[in-house]
């Protein structure tokens, strides 16, 4: 079964591919999807939901093995003060459910701000918006298709 995310995709006529894995509850972070798809975690790249005091809710897309830097994407994005969105928010926001939070196709149009880091890669894995199911794609046709704003928004995980 298609996603919303993956026929945004068809529609745009942008190549790419789907792999499943197992779902674990317990194992949602990305460095354990990445090793379940075959992607490195620098290239499989995670999709965090954020509320900016001014600018409201927006999505984040950052490498697997970093974590957002709070204070860069609050001054890119015109904010004072960023903050991850509640875990219970979550699906209201976007109709994704955590650890199925896709770039693409939630159900209302936020603003996408990726991680500059995804063009050191020929190509990138994302949610395709469920639990199990991941999108591998170039970084530049994801860009296209989010209309992803890049910037420098991760730091290294701690």
């Amino acid at each position: 079964m298609k996603t919303i995310a993956a026929r945004m995709l068809d529609q745009l006529k942008i190549g790419y591919e789907l792999r499943a894995y197992d779902v674990d509850e317990s194992e949602l972070d990305a460095i354990t999807v990445a090793h379940k798809v075959g992607m490195p975690p620098e290239a499989t790249f995670k999709t965090l939901v954020v509320r900016g005091d001014k600018s409201g809710i927006l999505l984040a897309c950052i490498p697997g093995n970093a974590e957002l830097d709070l204070k860069k994407l609050a001054a890119v994005t015109g904010n004072k003060k960023v903050e991850l969105a509640a875990v219970k928010e979550i699906q209201s926001l976007t109709g994704y459910i955590r650890g199925g939070v896709s770039p693409l196709g939630s159900k209302k149009r936020y603003p996408v701000w990726m991680d500059e880091a995804a063009l050191t890669h020929a190509r990138i894995s994302v949610s395709a918006g469920q639990r199990g199911l991941q999108m591998i794609l170039s970084p530049d046709d994801l860009q296209k298709a989010a209309t992803a704003t890049l910037a420098s928004i991760s730091k290294p995980a701690s």
